[in-house]
């Protein structure tokens, strides 16, 4: 409540402070994705004191949107977690893909230089199900502060910004840990079944994503979850087997999965824990 004053003049001219006060609008963040975070404001490293600290969603509303909405002019967001300045802890933070509003995406700056856009984690404890709608998928679940998908549409905006390389991390059953590397990754759009695109194989997990078996590749498949079928099987991988995935006919690698991560040779239903991860190609 304002405070009184003496004389009428006075206490005019507060109660219009008052209200003006009121009034004022508050600035708000419109992160697409904050069904992902359960945290606050504090939590997300690249947010100042001078940023707007009232978030929403905007989550399956862009289904409802013709067009992407000019956006805003204003702070200059990241575009990815290879712009966040070197020497930055790992965590969370905000980025800002061409065309988008803000997400919010764990950046993890310590694995072979940092920089690296965390698209996927999930270990074999974890306590979610993977078996989810091709809509949920694609606007992404889970907690970004732990086990979580982060939306293949919003994975294919963020890799048609430049050219990526992407990595896996897998550890077995005895917690070691591997990781395969592709020099090139990149999805196509909705229309074409978000297909995957990859390049050539390095590292020392194996290629578990584009074996010599046709009926186990995942390299140029399209994404299937238990309610679109886009697999090359008679029947539904993702149905049968719990989780949406690039399938073939079935599969050499399943990450997303609950309790029965595999990855080839590797470990074959055991993994104890998996990490997909993207930053531009270190040659382009």
């Amino acid at each position: 409540m304002c405070p009184c004053r003496d004389g009428m003049a006075a206490q005019h001219l507060l109660l219009l402070t008052c209200l003006l006060a009121l009034s004022v609008t508050v600035l708000t963040l419109e992160i697409e994705n904050l069904n992902i975070f359960n945290g606050t404001s504090d939590e997300i490293l690249n947010l100042s004191p001078g940023d707007p600290v009232l978030v929403q969603s905007l989550g399956h509303r862009r289904e409802k949107r013709a067009n992407d909405t000019p956006l805003p002019a204003g702070r200059a967001w990241p575009k990815d977690c290879s712009e966040i300045p070197s020497g930055s802890p790992s965590g969370i933070y905000l980025i800002q893909p061409t065309g988008l509003h803000q997400l919010v995406v764990y950046c993890d700056m310590n694995e072979t230089a940092g920089g690296w856009t965390v698209l996927q984690r999930n270990r074999r404890n974890t306590q979610i199900t993977w078996a989810e709608s091709w809509s949920t998928y694609k606007y992404g679940f889970g907690n970004v502060e732990d086990d979580y998908w982060l939306g293949t549409e919003y994975i294919y905006r963020i890799a048609k910004q430049k050219v990526y390389q992407v990595r896996f991390v897998i550890r077995d059953s005895s917690g070691t840990m591997k990781y395969a590397d592709y020099n090139l990754f990149g999805l196509e759009d909705e229309s074409n079944g978000y297909r995957l695109r990859l390049g050539s194989y390095t590292g020392t997990a194996g290629d578990a994503m584009a074996p010599n078996n046709p009926s186990t590749v995942h390299d140029n498949m399209k994404f299937s979850t238990k309610d679109l079928d886009q697999d090359t099987n008679s029947g539904n991988c993702a149905s049968s087997y719990g989780g949406g995935w690039w399938y073939s006919a079935c599969y050499s690698a399943q990450l997303n999965v609950k309790g029965s991560i595999r990855w080839g040779s590797f470990c074959s239903g055991n993994c104890q824990a998996s990490a997909i991860l993207i930053k531009p190609a270190s040659y382009c």
